[in-house]
């Protein structure tokens, strides 16, 4: 990553709910509702947790009927599988195993 990409992927990762939201969509796609849900948190927060993490370059989106189901992209879902869970963005490093809950 680019230093303008670290900066920008540090300031959507520093926020606990979105490390959250990450951790849930690396096993699978999921709509608003559904993270919202699982998450506990208003659809609300949950459409500006994810707004932040698909700007950030971390998220992308699918179009399936009237939903959008939202997934970790493909290049950082690999990074954290070939790294035993952790993200290397370039400046810095998050071990997603030691991170909090």
């Amino acid at each position: 990553m680019t230093g303008t990409d670290c900066i920008t992927a540090l300031k959507a990762l520093g926020e606990v709910n979105r490390l959250r939201i990450v951790r849930l969509l690396l096993d699978e796609k999921l709509g608003v509702n559904q993270i919202s849900t699982r998450l506990v948190m208003s659809q609300y927060n949950t459409s500006k947790h994810l707004r932040i993490l698909k700007e950030a370059g971390l998220l992308e989106v699918e179009k399936e009927g009237q939903q959008r189901l939202y997934a970790v992209v493909p290049r950082l879902k690999q990074q954290l599988t070939d790294h035993q869970n952790v993200l290397d963005l370039g400046c810095c490093t998050f071990n997603f195993d030691k991170l909090p809950q």
